[in-house]
């Protein structure tokens, strides 16, 4: 498993942590007993946007699927149950927060919901399935992160 914290250079983009995920790395963190943390949500900060990409296809199981979040026990804040072996196009924001839109902030383009944390956070990923069957695959996850407090 890979877990990266873009550069500045690099975080003027799309992402600005980014998870990567072969099937051996699923396969050993699967089951809520098994969570991986891949970033840390500052105090003040709030994740804008959680994407999901099955870069290399997921082989041997077809019941593979992916929580990101923050609530321990059942991660679902950005990515709920997501059928990641299913998956014909990647995924963005499909978590219990970011479809309600419970906490929202207004774009040139309308509501963008995003989730605002008072201390710092451990944003945490869930694989359940089928996930030792898994023989190939690879799945990446990007999120972005603001920090408004650092300034």
């Amino acid at each position: 498993m890979q877990i990266f914290k873009c550069a500045n250079n690099e975080s003027t983009g799309d992402f600005t942590h980014i998870a990567v995920f072969d099937w051996e790395d699923i396969a050993a963190n699967a089951t809520s007993s098994n969570q991986v943390t891949i970033a840390t949500i500052p105090a003040g900060g709030a994740v804008e946007l959680c994407y999901v990409d099955e870069t290399v296809a997921l082989a041997g199981a077809s019941d593979i699927t992916l929580d990101v979040g923050t609530t321990a026990g059942d991660p679902d804040e950005f990515i709920n149950a997501l059928d990641v072996d299913g998956m014909t196009v990647p995924v963005a924001n499909t978590g219990d927060i970011m479809l309600q839109g419970a906490t929202t902030t207004t774009t040139l383009g309308g509501a963008l919901p995003v989730s605002f944390v008072a201390s710092d956070t451990p944003v945490l990923v869930e694989w359940n399935g089928t996930v030792a069957s898994l023989t190939a695959g690879q799945v990446t996850i990007g999120l972005r992160i603001l920090d408004p407090r650092r300034f």
